[in-house]
């Protein structure tokens, strides 16, 4: 992990979302960001027990202050967790949160009693999991001419048979409709698609791009994409378990639900503030299709994790990415046996915006002059220099802007996983198969594909109509 890719993210994701302190942890790692002052606790007994138990441990240590300590979110809802606020989320800097560490360690005896998890912090799920940002030159324009890779496969729109795809994520650029393969797309607008400038905000188009792939690979599907990730990509745990249930509740369960964010917590047994949404989500014949992030990292990278525990393995698929010619994993994915498949997820080009009149963007990433994960290859983090606005703070030149017109360029595990959920839509299609889960499996039957990840021997995804592009050693940089 580079510590200096995860203070930038950072810094966007403070910026967008302002009101909220937030921390790196745990202990400046680079592994995860969390909500500074706060713990996430079930609601009902639980919380109870956690308040009353950190109260009597800042109060029975003189270095801490119990006055802070009070319930701070709702004592029910659906999601079934509540905030206690453990301290003042304005002290000390990014660094860390004390407060919640003594929190945490004061239930530790408890939870050993209890014998379940009682109390975590209230991490930031995102994206690219709050922590590893997208490449220098990424998004970056992609010529028209040179069409969406994968380009459409062929097949036809039945609204009697179409498979019903839900993406969380950005939600719709306001022009999307003039990308004819996105016809049968619907969902929420981005709320603010540019600056007071007319430039592109943070991950503005990262829903279209993905809603673009699912279309390319599976023309009979519907797909619906909400905006729930709309604060740089980004959203709080203890909101993240309400919206999946909002955007269920509006159009119903989806055959497949693409989730494109997520985040480490140090912990093999997932996220409480998602607990009730995935207990559900096990009770239904959705299938979720979660990409495994971007960090390099062979830590549990959740909800895609759920993936690998005995009561989720037929309800959650965890996806991680192949480089650009599709036989190796790529530098930036997760990794490990919790990620069941690997589809492409370098240099993808599908719809973004600007197909009614450019737009601009404004680099807002920095570059290596190598691998920061110690690749040899030409993978995205070598990019072409650029004046970023973050990492180059101190340059008095003007950031570098481009602009787009309809396509754009992209790398992440945020894309081969809609990529994997299209080609189970295709199957369900191609089979008449109605059960998602059941086409899940029977696709990973009937595929042939492997590719080498870390090593290991892994199943790869590769749409029919992807075309994998060379991967060559970089050129030495002067």
């Amino acid at each position: 992990m580079a510590p200096q890719r995860f203070h930038e993210q950072f810094e966007q994701i403070q910026r967008s979302m302002p009101d909220v302190p937030l921390a790196m942890g745990p202990d400046d790692s680079a592994e995860f960001i969390y909500e500074k002052g706060y713990v996430l606790v079930r609601d009902g007994e639980d919380a109870r027990v956690v308040e009353d138990t950190v109260r009597a441990h800042f109060t029975a240590d003189p270095d801490l202050v119990q006055d802070h300590v009070r319930r701070a979110g709702p004592r029910t809802n659906r999601s079934g967790i509540t905030r206690i606020q453990v301290g003042d989320p304005g002290a000390g800097d990014r660094g860390g949160d004390p407060t919640v560490a003594h929190a945490l360690r004061a239930l530790r005896e408890t939870e050993g009693r209890a014998g379940r998890r009682l109390v975590s912090r209230n991490h930031l799920v995102g994206i690219t999991g709050g922590v590893n940002s997208c490449p220098g030159d990424e998004p970056a324009p992609a010529a028209p001419a040179d069409g969406t890779n994968p380009t459409a496969a062929e097949g036809a729109h039945d609204p009697d048979s179409a498979v019903g795809v839900l993406v969380i994520d950005t939600g719709l650029t306001h022009d999307y409709r003039s990308f004819p393969l996105l016809a049968h797309t619907e969902g929420d607008f981005q709320v603010q698609e540019c600056d007071d400038q007319g430039v592109l905000r943070q991950y503005v188009g990262h829903g279209t791009f993905i809603a673009g792939l699912v279309a390319a690979v599976a023309p009979n599907t519907d797909i619906t994409v909400r905006n729930t990730l709309q604060d740089a990509g980004a959203i709080l745990e203890s909101e993240f378990g309400e919206k999946l249930f909002e955007a269920v509740d509006a159009g119903g369960w989806p055959d497949i639900l693409s989730l494109s964010a997520g985040t480490s917590n140090g912990r093999t047994d997932g996220l409480l503030g998602v607990d009730a949404f995935m207990r559900e989500l096990r009770d239904q014949r959705t299938l979720l299709v979660a990409a495994a992030g971007n960090n390099g990292s062979a830590t549990p990278f959740w909800p895609a994790a759920y993936a690998d525990l005995p009561d989720y393995q037929d309800v959650v698929l965890s996806v991680g990415a192949l480089r650009g010619d599709g036989e190796f994993g790529a530098c930036f994915s997760n990794h490990g046996g919790w990620v069941k498949a690997y589809a492409p997820g370098e240099r993808l080009t599908s719809a973004f915006t600007g197909f009614d009149g450019p737009v601009p963007y404004v680099y807002q990433h920095s570059t290596y002059d190598t691998c920061r994960y110690g690749f040899g290859y030409a993978c995205t983090c070598l990019s072409p220099r650029h004046t970023g606005v973050l990492s180059e703070s101190g340059d008095t030149a003007e950031p570098d802007q481009v602009t787009f017109e309809g396509y754009a360029r992209w790398s992440g595990t945020s894309f081969a996983t809609p990529l994997v959920a299209g080609m189970i839509a295709a199957h369900m299609s191609a089979q008449a198969e109605r059960d998602p889960r059941v086409a899940r499996y029977k696709m990973l039957a009937a595929n042939s594909g492997y590719a080498e990840v870390r090593g290991a021997h892994v199943p790869a995804l590769r749409p029919p109509t992807w075309r994998p592009v060379s991967v060559t050693p970089p050129a030495p940089r002067s």
